[in-house]
């Protein structure tokens, strides 16, 4: 009890210190001797109240995550026996709150019978971020305390609550705005002590009925389409009906219930691995921790179209000062003119403030001159994805950019060893792949060239997190990770309307798996263009005439980009986003398909997932072999924030260890005697489905 919680009297009033570095988890221990605490007070006739803080950095950040599926032996006393000690104890129990209250940690402050926070605290039960749900009674004492309707979308939405906003919802009964927390809290329950305040145990009250009927169907069709696939979101939803309709013990045994569900469940698992692999992405063996980063107070963007002016966004977002970039007033003023725009419907959306507009704005300096980048830490090229522009770019960059400036490529495919290669600093220039639209998507692939240095890796691993992006370094290949393995999983949707499917069969057995949407729509999306470019590359690299996606060729030849023509693969009626399957594009297909000689046959949905699955697993066992990813979680962090990959199936290497790497393996091996070379198995696929292991065992690092 000495090492993991304190306790110490206080002018008549017991504070109980949790002292588990770094966030206070309440893993092994610490419920134990906050019980201890509790009782040693109750026993104590000059005690008159009760205080539970938390040490260091912050309350009770939560359980500790580890142990969900490793539950320690022996344990006696749990979350659930600290949390009766607190809510039945004989004297005033106060909650003092800083630094973080979430999960656990929040549920056992609801336990307590009141609660004071210190000015920037923060509340939140996010355990559906982890396919979880409150587990600690926190469904069914949050809505007894603030209401349903206030309650659900917490949790649902796993956000965090800022110190005033808790206040107002009654989260926390007062804010100590000024001086230690500690004192705050201890002096808050001797008031009540002296008072006779009621020991106000929320698990007594009534639970107040939401101001409709139809309050939890709605609220369930409200987030249908967001929330589709995952389970967690619609277990809190029966958890708090649950405690409308039920007494408090029935409702705690259908939480427990519930959450058991959702604890056995893959979903949870593939969220978890994805938390865990999200931190693993940062640690790189050559690049240890300590390298020191260069220090980055300005940026430099090249280029202010889409994705320009999303890069510049990003900076802007985290105050950092950015000079942007372009080659005349024109495309200037119409890039600038649509980073405003994209401010002003955040700001009407009630996301920022007009005030957080005009700041961010004021932080642009929009030129024409290039000689303007030079006092600029880190520059970020984002001109067309063609290698003579990039490598006249560069150059020009490496006359002016000052010393000690990071170099940065966005590029999706390209050699960033042969951009780096044209420059006096190869070791100061590096590859960050961001992704459309840049503002909005977390992952940032950071592509290291053979001769980046170990600070260069560390500044671009460190403005990612900076700028809120999720950053995974990569190797030097053609696409990288993420594009090398979309171009296989894009070719098997490709052969297989030649063999018989067409686009909305493809993308409809996709969106049903639980990717955002199929290869196609995507491709509308993003711009049809963008593949068309690539494609003459590569075609005129190797003398070819005529690309292997004719049918994509020529509908650039059209025109049909895409959404934003108004038509590429699908039609789009004006104003909508929706896709249209479009019979001039069907008759295409099957044009094509006679000219090969193909005779067109029925793909049902399971292979339709198999096969474009199936290539991004091969593919990405390929890359872990060549290093170009360091570990398979990489991977899946990188699918899961680039792609559209459903978060609950933990990205496409860890939804294979599930399914069975011997199950992949013998699939990938049927389809290569089918299909030739193109499923040839990976070795690595082959050798760990041999061996009974998974891509995730072998990860360095975790």
């Amino acid at each position: 009890m000495a090492q993991l919680v304190d306790y110490s009297v206080r002018d008549g009033v017991a504070v109980i210190t949790v002292n588990n570095p770094p966030v206070n988890a309440l893993s092994v221990g610490v419920p134990q001797g906050i019980v201890d605490g509790v009782r040693r007070a109750g026993a104590d006739s000059s005690v008159k109240a009760v205080v539970l803080v938390g040490g260091g950095r912050g309350f009770i950040a939560g359980a500790d995550i580890s142990e969900f599926f490793n539950p320690p032996q022996g344990r006696t006393v749990t979350i659930f026996d600290t949390m009766d000690a607190l809510e039945g104890a004989s004297k005033p129990v106060v909650a003092g709150i800083h630094g973080a209250a979430l999960g656990g940690g929040l549920e056992v402050a609801l336990s307590c019978h009141y609660r004071c926070g210190a000015a920037g605290s923060l509340y939140g039960l996010p355990e559906v971020k982890l396919g979880l749900l409150p587990g600690g009674g926190g469904t069914q004492r949050l809505p007894r305390l603030i209401g349903p309707e206030r309650a659900l979308p917490l949790m649902v939405s796993g956000d965090f609550v800022p110190a005033a906003e808790a206040l107002s919802l009654g989260i926390v009964d007062r804010l100590i705005e000024d001086g230690d927390i500690v004192d705050g809290a201890v002096a808050f329950a001797a008031e009540l002590a002296e008072s006779g305040a009621a020991l106000r145990r929320i698990r007594d009250m009534p639970t107040p009925r939401p101001s409709s009927p139809a309050f939890f169907d709605d609220f369930e069709k409200s987030i249908a389409r967001r929330q589709r696939g995952f389970l967690a979101p619609f277990n809190i939803v029966e958890c708090v009906k649950a405690a409308v309709e039920l007494p408090f013990d029935e409702g705690m045994a259908r939480e427990r219930a519930l959450f058991d569900e959702c604890h056995k469940s893959d979903k949870a698992r593939a969220q978890i691995h994805l938390f865990f692999a999200e931190r693993t992405a940062g640690k790189i063996p050559d690049v240890p921790r300590g390298t020191p980063a260069k220090k980055v107070d300005s940026a430099a963007v090249l280029g202010a179209g889409t994705m320009g002016g999303g890069i510049a966004m990003n900076f802007l977002n985290a105050g950092i000062p950015v000079t942007l970039v372009e080659r005349d007033r024109e495309s200037l003023e119409r890039g600038l003119g649509i980073i405003r725009a994209n401010y002003e419907a955040t700001a009407a959306k009630g996301r920022i403030t007009a005030e957080d507009v005009a700041a961010r704005m004021d932080l642009i300096r929009a030129t024409t001159d290039y000689d303007a980048i030079a006092d600029a830490d880190i520059v970020v090229e984002a001109v067309f994805e063609e290698m003579d522009l990039k490598k006249e770019v560069f150059r020009r960059i490496d006359g002016i950019a000052k010393e000690g400036a990071i170099l940065a490529t966005n590029t999706s495919t390209l050699d960033v060893n042969e951009i780096a290669s044209v420059t006096r600093r190869p070791e100061a220039v590096i590859g960050t792949h961001f992704f459309s639209p840049a503002n909005v998507m977390r992952l940032l692939e950071n592509v290291r060239g053979e001769k980046s240095a170990p600070e260069t890796i560390a500044t671009a691993m460190a403005v990612g997190k900076r700028i809120g992006k999720v950053p995974v370094l990569v190797g030097v290949c053609d696409g990288f990770v993420g594009n090398r393995m979309l171009a296989h999983y894009g070719r098997q949707a490709h052969d297989m309307i030649m063999e018989g499917a067409l686009p909305q069969d493809v993308d409809g057995a996709l969106y049903a798996f639980g990717l955002a949407m199929g290869p196609f729509a995507m491709g509308d999306l993003a711009g049809l263009d963008v593949g068309w470019r690539i494609r003459k590359r590569r075609m005129a690299e190797l003398g070819l005439n005529r690309s292997d996606d004719p049918v994509a060729d020529a509908l650039c030849e059209m025109g049909r980009y895409g959404q934003k023509t108004g038509a590429g693969w699908y039609r789009y009626e004006a104003g909508s986003r929706a896709p249209v399957p479009d019979p001039e594009v069907e008759a295409m297909i099957v044009a094509e398909s006679e000219r090969r000689g193909v005779a067109r046959r029925e793909i049902g949905a399971e292979e339709i997932v198999e096969r474009c699955m199936y290539q991004l697993v091969n593919e990405g066992a390929k890359i872990l072999e060549e290093g170009i990813a360091l570990r398979a979680s990489d991977i899946d962090v990188i699918y899961a924030n680039g792609y559209g990959f459903p978060r609950y199936r933990g990205g496409p290497m860890f939804h294979a260890d599930l399914v069975g790497l011997r199950n992949v393996y013998d699939s990938v091996s049927r389809y290569y005697d089918m299909l030739g070379e193109a499923w040839r198995p990976a070795p690595l696929l082959r050798k760990l489905a041999e061996a009974g292991e998974t891509f995730n065992d072998r990860n360095p690092g975790r």
